[in-house]
């Protein structure tokens, strides 16, 4: 269904140091993605091939502050078309920030500004 959040980004100066935070205060799985240019998963839950295994938490990731289209953290909505999402907000007076980007063959992002100037993720599964 689309419209739900679906993931999280923290954005980081010190990899290290969050990483070691998030896993010592909520005892998060933190692996680090060196093939996704120093990107790191979190794991929030119970989770298993196609994500979380039950209901009431998401998955996220973390990223250095300067690769974040924001300086705080940012909750990513998955749409149904990111395409047909990017007109609806651009005519609700929203801005795209870099384009629809592919993820691997999992899917496609994007960034948005709404125009209250805070900074949304966008999520549009493969098919």
């Amino acid at each position: 269904m689309s419209g739900r959040v679906v993931h999280f980004e923290i954005p980081y100066d010190d990899g290290d140091r969050a990483r070691s935070f998030y896993k010592e205060a909520f005892d998060w799985d933190i692996v680090q993605m060196p093939e996704m240019g120093g990107y790191t998963l979190v794991t929030t839950g119970p989770t298993g091939e196609e994500g979380p295994t039950e209901p009431g938490f998401i998955d996220g990731g973390m990223l250095q502050r300067g690769d974040s289209p924001a300086p705080g953290p940012i909750v990513v909505v998955d749409v149904e078309s990111i395409d047909v999402a990017l007109e609806r907000i651009g005519e609700l007076g929203g801005a795209t920030l870099q384009g629809k980007l592919p993820v691997g063959d999992m899917g496609f992002s994007d960034y948005v500004r709404d125009p209250e100037g805070n900074v949304v993720g966008l999520w549009e599964s493969a098919r």
